[in-house]
């Protein structure tokens, strides 16, 4: 296959796995890796902006992640902080849009400040989507759309029978990346082999790349492998060509 003929994804999302086994491994503590996992959400953007991705969505905190310690929850909500006080111009530089969905009103006041900045900051970039997914789980998105959807019919907006597969998309918190919605490939590190609450809708479809290498250490030629794999899927979305 050419270059010229390669296909390259139009929405990448990635469930960037293994920060925490990856500081173990180099005998560090776990914020060490959430960091060098920070670093690398920069290396990855730059990389996926470059091919000519559209989307790229990243898995950076899950309603589930609540449940972690403390300390470890805490850093994590420093981390976006940290990410576009010191990235932001890069992002400008190559023309960037930055989107964050999930249940964002949960987010401590500080974190929301910033991921409002930088969405702000830079709204009117053209070129590659960062989206992230924080504070982020399928599930309780779905059922938000259900209950929206319920609101709208008891009230007499909305007939059962106008409830489409397309009407669910566009109530979704993927709605604003229009067209490029649903990604076309998941990619998750760290050998886990699960969507852990991850766009249960939007993947209905998309082609999944599974790696065991941890998200500190996935580098533009483990990027590149999966986008090679993609090129040799043949997509029928469940039709025959």
């Amino acid at each position: 296959m050419t270059e010229a003929e390669r296909k390259i994804p139009q929405h990448v999302a990635i469930i960037m796995d293994g920060n925490g086994r990856w500081a173990k491994a180099h005998h560090r503590p776990r914020a060490f890796g959430h960091k060098a996992g920070m670093n690398n959400v920069k290396t990855i953007t730059k990389v996926a902006s470059k091919l000519g991705v559209k989307v790229l969505t990243l898995y950076a905190f899950s309603t589930e992640n609540w449940r972690r310690p403390t300390d470890e929850v805490n850093y994590l909500m420093q981390l976006p902080i940290d990410f576009f006080n010191t990235f932001i111009p890069e992002l400008m530089a190559q023309n960037v849009k930055v989107n964050v969905m999930g249940f964002l009103d949960q987010l401590p006041e500080k974190t929301l400040a910033v991921t409002k900045k930088a969405m702000a900051e830079t709204a009117n970039n053209t070129g590659m989507i960062l989206n992230f997914a924080l504070n982020y789980g399928s599930r309780a998105e779905i059922t938000a759309t259900v209950q929206n959807i319920a609101t709208d019919v008891a009230a007499g907006k909305l007939a059962t029978n106008q409830i489409t597969d397309d009407l669910i998309s566009a109530r979704l918190m993927t709605a604003s990346l229009g067209e490029f919605a649903d990604p076309d490939l998941l990619i998750r590190t760290s050998g886990e082999l699960r969507l852990s609450n991850f766009l249960l809708w939007q993947l209905a479809y998309s082609e999944f790349f599974f790696t065991d290498i941890h998200w500190p250490d996935f580098s533009e030629k483990q990027f590149d492998q999966a986008i090679d794999s993609y090129n040799h899927r043949d997509r029928r979305f469940g039709g025959l060509k």
